[in-house]
């Protein structure tokens, strides 16, 4: 396992997926043991879901976000943290996760882009609603909460499936990947759009790709560079080390 030169490169995207957080005793999303291989799960995670059985879908996210709240950021966490402190003062570093957990920040990171939104949030479900979202650790098991303003539904702050992700959100994403000289996808399985074309859009730009993943892509993905495997809570920490 090499490690990155990150100070050759003055522009630098980092894409985490739920591998980064395995350690922290979250569940991946795809694979054996992941969410969606729970039908439950994944029915409650569709926009549709929520339309109909707004209830259902707290009840299974409002689980998640006790075990989100109960969890702590992994050795993983902590050195993406410290990578942004440490690089050059003129580098760009910019963090984009699928993580809707906040193990990012709470590891002291601060330019996070959460491309699903944040399951410590709840929002109105009136997107012409004023009240902006808000920290949240109740978990609604019982009764669907309301609005204070408008009356509406309030709904977890994530991005369900059948919803689109947030256009602010998605352009800073894309914005970061037409600069970027450096990209590198974490703890993720790299089948989820818009995610999953980020590398593509990034080797275009002439970025150095690299995949960090406990398990290879199958079929491997021809956009990266270099593959280094393994537990990211393990392999970051190492691979931060030269910076």
């Amino acid at each position: 396992m090499g490690i990155i030169s990150w100070q050759n490169y003055p522009s630098i995207v980092i894409l985490t997926g739920a591998g980064v957080s395995v350690a922290s005793g979250l569940p991946t999303y795809r694979g054996a043991g992941g969410l969606w291989e729970n039908d439950d799960v994944a029915r409650y995670a569709l926009a549709d879901t929520w339309r109909s059985d707004p209830l259902a879908v707290w009840k299974t996210f409002g689980a998640l976000r006790a075990s989100i709240l109960d969890a702590q950021p992994n050795a993983a966490h902590r050195a993406l943290a410290a990578l942004e402190q440490r690089i050059d003062r003129d580098a760009e570093l910019h963090l984009v996760t699928q993580n809707v957990d906040g193990l990012h920040q709470a590891a002291g990171s601060h330019d996070v882009i959460e491309l699903h939104g944040s399951l410590r949030h709840t929002r109105c479900s009136n997107e012409r609603c004023a009240l902006p979202p808000f920290e949240d650790t109740r978990t609604h098991f019982d009764r669907v909460p309301v609005c204070p303003e408008c009356h509406a539904l309030q709904r977890p702050a994530i991005v369900l499936f059948g919803e689109p992700i947030d256009v602010a959100d998605e352009r800073r994403s894309r914005d970061a990947l037409r600069e970027c000289d450096l990209f590198v996808a974490v703890g993720t399985s790299g089948t989820v759009t818009p995610a999953a074309n980020f590398v593509r859009s990034a080797k275009y730009e002439g970025a150095h790709t690299v995949f960090i993943n406990a398990e290879p892509m199958e079929p491997p993905n021809p956009y990266f560079d270099e593959v280094i495997l393994g537990p990211a809570e393990e392999i970051l920490p190492d691979v931060v080390a030269g910076a």
